[in-house]
């Protein structure tokens, strides 16, 4: 197979992601199916609402970060900085859930009209398809609302996102688990995984595809003809330093499409800025947090450790050629390499000397 899996996932598991949503994308996202449900049922049972203040806070600080970036970015002019401000204000932030889900009343008038039942699978799959398609014909009329709970209600998703169209950052509370979040982790982690991943999204919002739309979500171009070329110089260095990385992939030698993954490589770059910055802002207020017992590491260190960890993975040959042939996101190495090599922190963590691997001359960064 292309991907080079060796057998079928086994069946529970393909039931499941099919209640969920989880094998067809689309469906997921689409209002009417029942990720809501699903949703509410892992809230309840998974993630206290009073995590999400922790993870809110930090929200807040990365933003306020990415403002103050704004201001630092003197090759902006003064009317398109303004303009980059408006947006970045504008930026909805969905995190954990809406508490709606957990309103039984909502849940199940949401679902009033829909049955399904254990006889058949594939009637079920239809069932659901025509509730999901008179929902939105019902709908077809009314004003959109892009703040519904019934569009960001779906919690039970390991995966955070922007939204060029609402203008949104979503993290859902599967996500906000294991590896990328724990309330009682200290701020130093926290701030390397959570935190950097809330600056990539925000960072999606000005990226190659993201800039090219207003806070509305609308397809306006807000940016002057100086500051616009200024954007795809800085853009130009990451690109040529991505298309410079290479791999082995089963003794044949390939390099990273920088052109490609441009989006998600000058998001990763900015989501590490704005995360090592907003940690040390923190710790100027509050003072550094104790270390990890029996770890001979630094707070600083434990932050680049905790990072490059959310990038910690395996794959196939032929899924990781697949992935540098199709794929917007640079393999995972590269996802840590690159963006650590151009932050001078993480040289001065690591004492990497000037020129070393880790620590080049040249640096790139857009935002």
């Amino acid at each position: 197979m292309i991907k080079g899996t060796k057998q079928q996932a086994p069946r529970w598991e393909t039931c499941v992601k099919e209640v969920a949503g989880f094998s067809n994308s689309q469906l997921y996202f689409q209002e009417g199916s029942l990720s809501n449900a699903i949703g509410s049922m892992y809230a309840r049972t998974y993630f206290p609402l009073e995590n999400k203040k922790i993870a809110d806070e930090i929200e807040q600080n990365i933003r306020s970060e990415f403002r103050i970036i704004l201001d630092e970015s003197e090759w902006m002019d003064k009317e398109t900085r303004i303009k980059a401000h408006q947006k970045a204000e504008m930026i909805n932030s969905y995190m954990a859930y809406a508490e709606q889900i957990l309103d039984d009343n909502l849940i199940n008038q949401f679902y009033q009209d829909l049955e399904l039942k254990d006889s058949s699978y594939i009637k079920n799959y239809f069932t659901l398809k025509r509730f999901i398609s008179k929902y939105y014909v019902q709908g077809l009329r009314e004003k959109v609302d892009k703040e519904s709970w019934k569009t960001h209600g779906g919690a039970a998703v390991v995966n955070a996102f922007y939204n060029p169209e609402e203008n949104s950052i979503i993290f859902p509370a599967g996500f906000l688990a294991g590896t990328f979040f724990q309330a009682d982790r200290p701020a130093y982690m926290n701030y390397g995984t959570i935190g950097l991943v809330i600056g990539h999204e925000i960072t999606h919002g000005f990226d190659d595809q993201g800039s090219q739309k207003d806070g509305e979500g609308n397809l306006i171009n807000w940016w002057s003809p100086v500051s616009k070329k200024q954007y795809v110089h800085k853009t130009q260095c990451i690109i040529d330093q991505y298309s410079n990385f290479t791999l082995d992939i089963d003794g044949e030698e390939m390099n990273v499409n920088g052109v490609n993954t441009q989006g998600e490589n000058v998001a990763d770059n900015g989501g590490l800025k704005q995360a090592i910055r907003a940690y040390r802002r923190m710790i100027e207020k509050h003072g550094s947090e104790p270390t990890l017992p029996g770890l001979p590491y630094t707070q600083d260190q434990l932050f680049w450790l905790s990072s490059a960890s959310i990038w910690c993975s395996k794959k196939r040959p032929a899924k990781l050629k697949n992935q540098v042939l199709t794929d917007p996101h640079s393999p995972a190495r590269f996802r840590i390499n690159g963006p650590f090599k151009n932050r001078p922190e993480f040289a001065k963590a690591w004492d990497c000397p000037i020129g070393s691997p880790m620590n080049p001359v040249r640096k790139c960064e857009v935002w």
